[in-house]
């Protein structure tokens, strides 16, 4: 048996995964358009499809390959703290005291705003143990206790918006591999609204299928557990 031997197809990390005007090509095909038949403005709704797709996934879950961790230097009796526009949410965050071999992460919890409010004295200092992640077109994340200059960092894993989608020198989607066919699909979808209203319930259900199947590898494989608290029921 032969095989290539290689792993390239899909890979960003190796140059090998298509670029997206292969990928728009491919989907106009889906819809029974030839590429000597695609016109500038087909290009550009597909353009347009592609991003506002990106901007829906980055908006329905955790998309592992999108996640990263922000390090935040902290500073004496500041408690809000500026976030890059392109985070979609937060994730698990913790504050650093000490630094070197003496540095220790202690977890950070969030809250709402609601609950915020509810502090009778914001301006406390002390070790921050909760943060409130502020929603804004230009987000802020906000500390309580406000640091005592005893902690150096405060740091947070988040969820960031998918890069652009572009057509030009052959860019790439940034995708994992197993989302490639989810993104094809899903880009035939869109441009069958505009281009071939017939086709598009065909599709709909392709694209569906082809999305819920790419997702449910897009998850972390660790034990999780449950362990109820009974202490407060028993009494010596």
């Amino acid at each position: 048996m032969s095989t290539s031997g290689t792993y390239n197809f899909g890979s960003i990390a190796t140059g090998g995964a298509p670029g997206l005007g292969e990928m728009t090509l491919y989907a106009f095909n889906l819809i029974g358009i030839r590429n000597t038949s695609i016109l500038q403005e087909h290009m550009e709704s597909a353009r347009m499809a592609s991003n506002l797709m990106l901007g829906r996934w980055s908006s329905m879950g955790v998309n592992l390959w999108a996640v990263d961790l922000i390090t935040v230097p902290l500073v004496q009796g500041t408690s809000t703290y500026t976030v890059d526009s392109n985070t979609i949410v937060m994730l698990d965050a913790y504050v650093t005291v000490g630094t070197g071999n003496a540095a220790q992460n202690l977890i950070m919890l969030p809250i709402s705003r609601t609950e915020y409010a509810s502090y009778p004295n914001k301006t406390q200092q002390g070790r921050p143990t909760v943060f409130w992640f502020d929603r804004l077109l230009s987000p802020t994340v906000t500390l309580w206790p406000v640091p005592d200059g005893s902690q150096v960092s405060f740091s947070y894993y988040r969820v960031r918006q998918i890069q652009d989608a572009n057509l030009q020198n052959g860019q790439q989607v940034e995708l994992p591999a197993y989302f490639l066919e989810a993104f094809s699909l899903g880009l035939a979808l869109r441009l069958a609204m505009i281009w071939a209203p017939d086709k598009v319930q065909l599709l709909k259900g392709a694209a569906d299928e082809a999305y819920q199947i790419a997702a449910s590898q897009n998850i972390e494989t660790s034990n999780f557990y449950i362990s109820p608290s009974i202490a407060s029921y028993y009494r010596p």
